[in-house]
């Protein structure tokens, strides 16, 4: 199918910033063959022309970390911070799953990503007693594009640490690609306080044996610097490069408490940062100085993480979010404009997490992206000041059509590919057995 969809302003978030008013974009193939002004030569050998009624168009969001299978748990332990969050709240009862609650759990957490306007996620899943790959083939169903991956943890008996090992390297190895090229899996060490380092060696080899991208929580809070430096002798940074954990592509979740020097470490080697604002102010953990990272050149991506540390997924909240502290903890307002942050939730977050073939409207890329019709919207108003509308006015609500290789996922706020009602009945029931 050759598609044409005009009568639009297309917000391209290409490098150059690109607007196009009364645009025109063709799709074919899944990617986008022309992005640019109304053409009537573009108009032969069309098979559907699509009238977007004066719309917003953008590429859809990119959530560089994010933990779908708790979205059950949203609202359990709030007010705790990081540590006995996890040890006495999360962990306990993620050992209590199985792969229906861990399904339905996934299915709602995409349900939310994709009707708020995330087209592309990077996620970290706990195994614990659930069939991975019924999970990942149900995640596949959805339409959303993004990397799955399977957490390596030093936790249980040394029998549990090996068998964890070994369905990860499984895990790796199956699902390099999936559902017809959207879905990926990374290495995903839980962290270096919850892993030791030959287990960290081991989830290196299996990324370099695989070709494969490693996602890991670092330096979140101060607690685990002064842990892992009393422990190893170094900070968690100069840990991990020590190992050569960072001869791979890496991508590190959180990186709050960072020094010059590390952030020296992270662009030699090339280590991209998921930024979790609202998920690192809401546990208490500090606000991670994302403008001294951008300064460094390190590539930083936007996320939720998840929502039991949220409480939402709605990357439009968090990317304003993420603006207004960097303003505020420098106080200094031309510090993270909309420009450079709506890059971080698009282009740049798609270059972190190596899918560098989205997150922009550019020839060649593949064509996801999101609609916005702003005209009975008050708090979109003036439609002048649309592109500023967009960081600091725009919810996740307003979002109407949702493209992933130029499919469409959700039409008019209704998504297509999960049924809504049957899932969200789902979680409140299994919700409710969990805690029984």
């Amino acid at each position: 199918m050759k598609k044409v969809y005009i009568n639009a302003t297309f917000f391209t978030m290409d490098r150059e910033n690109n607007i196009f008013e009364n645009g025109m974009m063709v799709v074919q193939d899944k990617c986008i063959s022309y992005i640019g002004q109304y053409s009537e030569d573009k108009l032969t050998d069309v098979d559907q022309v699509v009238d977007l009624h004066g719309k917003w168009v953008l590429p859809g969001l990119v959530n560089t970390h994010s933990h779908i299978l708790m979205t059950l748990l949203r609202g359990v332990g709030d007010d705790m911070l990081l540590k006995p969050w996890l040890e006495t709240k999360i962990w306990p009862l993620e050992k209590r799953f199985n792969t229906e609650i861990a399904s339905v759990s996934a299915q709602l957490g995409i349900l939310e990503m994709v009707k708020t306007g995330t087209t592309t996620f990077s996620d970290m899943f706990n195994p614990n007693g659930i069939d991975s790959d019924e999970v990942m083939q149900t995640i596949g169903k959805t339409g959303i594009r993004g990397a799955f991956s399977h957490t390596i943890f030093s936790l249980g008996t040394e029998e549990e640490q090996k068998l964890n090992i070994m369905h990860a390297e499984r895990f790796a190895r199956n699902y390099k690609t999936a559902a017809d090229g959207r879905l990926t899996t990374m290495v995903a060490p839980h962290s270096p306080y919850a892993c030791t380092p030959e287990a960290l060696l081991e989830g290196l080899r299996i990324s370099k044996e695989n070709n494969l991208m490693i996602h890991i929580h670092v330096s979140e809070t101060d607690y685990e610097v002064s842990n892992i430096e009393k422990h190893y002798g170094v900070r968690p940074i100069e840990h991990l490069r020590h190992l050569g954990v960072f001869d791979q592509p890496t991508v590190i979740a959180h990186g709050v408490v960072l020094n010059d020097e590390e952030r020296e470490i992270l662009k030699q080697h090339d280590v991209r940062v998921a930024h979790n604002p609202i998920s690192n102010l809401k546990l208490g953990s500090g606000i991670a100085d994302i403008v001294s990272l951008l300064n460094a050149g390190i590539k930083v991506g936007i996320a939720t993480d998840s929502v039991a540390s949220n409480n939402n997924l709605d990357m439009f909240e968090e990317m304003r979010t993420a603006a207004l502290l960097q303003k505020g903890i420098y106080k200094d307002a031309t510090k993270l404009p909309a420009h450079t942050t709506l890059a971080l939730a698009t282009r740049v977050g798609a270059q972190a997490i190596g899918m560098a073939h989205t997150g922009s409207l550019e020839i060649n890329k593949k064509a996801d992206f999101i609609t916005i019709f702003p005209y009975d919207k008050e708090h979109l108003q003036p439609i002048s000041e649309a592109y500023s509308h967009l960081l600091y006015a725009a919810r996740g609500n307003d979002v109407c059509d949702v493209f992933i290789d130029g499919k469409i996922i959700v039409k008019d706020g209704n998504c297509l590919t999960i049924d809504e009602e049957k899932v969200i009945a789902e979680a409140n029931r299994l919700q409710s057995n969990l805690f029984q």
